[in-house]
């Protein structure tokens, strides 16, 4: 559904993004991520068409944005970070111009009245916008870019200014949506992202840093393999410490134990490290039953979507193991950053969308015929 290729822009000697290519697929969410200044915020733009890139193509639903932009707009429903507002109108009457202004073809009244339900914003609907709080503000923004049901939604920040009940409620939206259409969605919050999102991109310094699963980039940039095993020793006293260390060190393909802190009156928890590909669990445990120990707990040591995004964008020496995971086809990570430019773009140009298929009148291959449709939001992103 998009399809980024080679995609480079320059602003005079300085390069913002540096030959990025990535594909994301019908039904797929992606999570966007990148620190301030890393070119995340230029390579939406260019997605949305609201600037041009200097080489490189972007296909939406196979139509390049540069050559046909009203038809590849037509797709797209966007959602900047601050949503473009006029906040003088009431809602009613800004979602109907808004409606004239994409020239939609879908039933007025019953699809607006679907996207105002969706966005929980039927009882303002004859409110003035400026007199709205943040979040109600946030949800008429995201009703605009319903209006149309774009088939690609990209959404930048969509839960800013939401109460924990709201943020919920489009969690599950999004997630909803994302069963056959095609979700972009930029966030700061990571454990939203990770809670959301089928595959991960994370630029840094014009690149693509890495591009998969949160599951895939955890295991190709580490190749730690360590788990935390509670142990009860027969005794329940300190005096099993060395008889279960030496146990677990006399397992084969164990690299590493160490007794940890007494967690429970007499019972520790035993650090434990594994060769590569070696999955020591199941011997673990037949050591422990043998010796009459109980197991009260064994866990991996994961890494966090934090960790994640702390190790790549901040580097913490992975250079080793990245070179060591190019040979996975799923997941790309590159730490070799050229000289990029971290001054050309900033977190709050980006913009996004969301659709429903189910609760929005009308079908979703009626698309928008009309290339002031994506223009006119991105004028009206200045006028809050």
């Amino acid at each position: 559904m998009i399809e980024v290729k080679n995609l480079t822009k320059k602003y005079g000697d300085k390069v913002a993004v540096n030959d990025i290519s990535f594909k994301v697929e019908k039904g797929e969410i992606l999570g966007f991520l990148g620190p301030n200044g890393a070119g995340k915020s230029t390579t939406m733009n260019m997605l949305t068409g609201y600037i041009s890139s200097s080489s490189g193509r972007i296909l939406i639903n196979g139509v390049d944005i540069l050559e046909d932009p009203k038809k590849a707009k037509s797709f797209i429903g966007y959602l900047p970070e601050i949503p473009p507002l006029y906040v003088d109108m009431t809602v009613d009457g800004y979602l109907n111009f808004m409606y004239d202004l994409k020239k939609c073809k879908l039933p007025r009244k019953a699809h607006l009245k679907d996207v105002c339900d969706l966005c929980k914003i039927t009882d303002v609907r004859n409110r003035i916008i400026k007199n709205l709080s943040k979040g109600y503000r946030q949800r008429v923004g995201l009703a605009q870019a319903l209006i149309g049901n774009p088939p690609v939604l990209i959404l930048d920040e969509p839960t800013v200014g939401l109460d924990p009940n709201q943020i919920i409620e489009i969690r599950t939206l999004i997630k909803k949506l994302g069963k056959n259409h095609t979700v972009i969605l930029s966030s700061h919050i990571l454990p939203e992202i990770q809670a959301v999102c089928d595959k991960i991109i994370i630029i840094n310094k014009g690149v693509v840093a890495a591009d998969g699963t949160a599951d895939e980039i955890a295991k190709n940039i580490t190749n730690e393999h360590k788990m935390t095993i509670r142990i009860e020793g027969t005794t329940k006293t300190s005096a099993d410490k060395d008889e279960i260390v030496a146990a677990l060190r006399a397992i084969d393909g164990v690299k590493y134990v160490r007794a940890d802190m007494e967690r429970e009156t007499g019972i520790y928890d035993y650090d434990v490290e594994s060769e590569e590909d070696s999955d020591i669990r199941r011997d673990i445990n037949k050591v422990c039953s043998e010796k009459g120990w109980n197991v009260l707990m064994m866990q991996l040591s994961d890494l966090t979507l934090e960790d994640i995004f702390m190790k790549i964008t901040v580097g913490d020496g992975i250079e080793a193991e990245a070179q060591a995971a190019a040979s996975k086809p799923k997941v790309r990570i590159n730490l070799n950053f050229g000289d990029q430019s971290d001054d050309d773009d900033d977190d709050d140009e980006d913009n996004g969308s969301e659709e429903n298929e189910d609760n929005i009148t009308g079908s979703e291959n009626e698309s928008i015929e009309d290339e002031n449709a994506s223009g006119e939001e991105n004028e009206n992103g200045g006028q809050e």
